[in-house]
């Protein structure tokens, strides 16, 4: 039987398996998971972007099992998907990401003035995941000093064993509803005194005349708070991971910070945070030589994509200066990130910083990586390093 995902010994480094499925079985139908899984570059790109054929609504899928929640950002599709993403989109505007960084510098700061003296840090749980929790809790207007609960939330619910159908896991819908009772008070109180956080913005919104409900409101909390705190936290990790595997090229980005952004597209490509995205399609169609039908569900697989030697040259080598560099790691079309700015400027402040404060940074070889344990999200648990001014 042909596995769709790489299972758990080859989470640190699926690249093998996606080009073996690449050069073999691009598109491949799993029977025991009822799921496609497409590999190549062109034909994901087309999957994650032709909203008209496939969809991110998984109402209209053939498994009748999966669970009937609320449409959010990620699981609408046009005229519902605008609806939602206007509501938040002001949040995310350029003139609001500029603004918002010399909070980040401030934020960043912070966190190195608590690592600076230190000749060993474990880089997730002192700096990567910090970061972006206490800028999406501020945005959202919730106490920072639970950012320990985000994360755990975060692991919990994205954590994979092997299996497509995440809600099959009774201790996900306990996160869940712990998550969601957390949020529940929050609304609450902010009913009674509102503020300018996005929060109470949701609360007052409305769509063809009427307000979100409140399970409405929870799911767009949980997309927000998962979304703002994932992609960061491993765009931060996964960038230090790559630039110890490569010290002439953290070298060169030290002494020349304008590298930064090249760099961090290139980390979003080689080391894609989110692996996958799923849909659903609309109508009978056909990718590569394979017909699918009309409900049938679809995983395509960024990570894999984002390795396609027909689209990027060396797709195996860590390039820096790479160009043109089309990575789907954000997606594309109509669901492209709403968060990516935002995420590009935490990384860019964050490892800009971190590069200025330690003169030396080396992994803590006596220590083994411990991937995420999901092969949804591309990252570390711990990165210890071993660090000098």
């Amino acid at each position: 039987m042909m596995k769709l995902f790489p299972d758990s010994t080859q989470y640190l480094n699926p690249y093998p398996f996606f080009k073996k499925m690449r050069c073999e079985y691009p598109v491949v139908y799993d029977d025991s998971q009822k799921v496609w899984g497409i590999y190549r570059y062109e034909d994901v790109n087309r999957v994650i972007t032709d909203y008209k054929i496939f969809s991110s609504d998984f109402s209209q899928s053939n498994d009748a099992q999966l669970e009937q929640r609320p449409k959010t950002l990620l699981t609408s599709d046009p005229p519902l998907h605008k609806n939602l993403r206007n509501l938040v989109s002001k949040a995310f505007s350029p003139k609001v990401i500029q603004d918002m960084e010399p909070r980040i510098t401030q934020i960043v700061n912070e966190l190195i003035d608590n690592m600076k003296n230190k000749n060993q840090i474990e880089l997730i749980q002192d700096f990567a995941a910090p970061l972006p929790t206490i800028v999406i809790a501020e945005m959202l207007g919730i106490p920072t000093e639970d950012r320990s609960m985000f994360k755990n939330w975060a692991d919990q619910l994205l954590r994979t064993e092997g299996e497509f159908n995440l809600n099959n896991r009774p201790d996900r819908q306990t996160v869940l509803e712990e998550m969601n009772q957390y949020f529940r008070d929050i609304i609450k109180q902010r009913r009674t005194n509102m503020g300018t956080d996005l929060i109470s913005g949701l609360i007052c919104a409305e769509i063809d005349g009427e307000r979100l409900s409140e399970i409405e409101l929870l799911s767009f909390c949980e997309v927000l708070l998962l979304a703002g705190h994932i992609t960061t936290v491993n765009l931060i990790g996964n960038a230090i991971w790559s630039f110890t595997d490569h010290p002439q090229i953290m070298e060169q980005i030290r002494c020349n910070p304008a590298f930064m952004p090249s760099a961090i597209e290139e980390v979003l490509r080689y080391k894609s945070p989110i692996q996958l995205v799923a849909r659903v399609a609309k109508q009978d169609v056909k990718i590569g030589d394979q017909m699918l039908k009309e409900g049938d569900r679809i995983l395509a697989w960024i990570g894999s994509a984002n390795h396609d030697e027909n689209t990027f040259e060396n797709a195996d080598q860590f390039c820096v200066n790479r160009n043109p560099n089309p990575h789907i790691a954000f997606g594309h079309g109509i669901h492209f990130c709403l968060g990516a700015p935002l995420a590009r400027l935490e990384a860019r402040i964050g490892l800009t910083s971190l590069l200025h404060t330690f003169s030396h940074m080396q992994r803590n070889s006596a220590i083994p990586l411990e991937s995420t344990g999901s092969f949804l999200i591309y990252g570390l648990n711990q990165l210890h390093l071993e660090v000098e001014r």
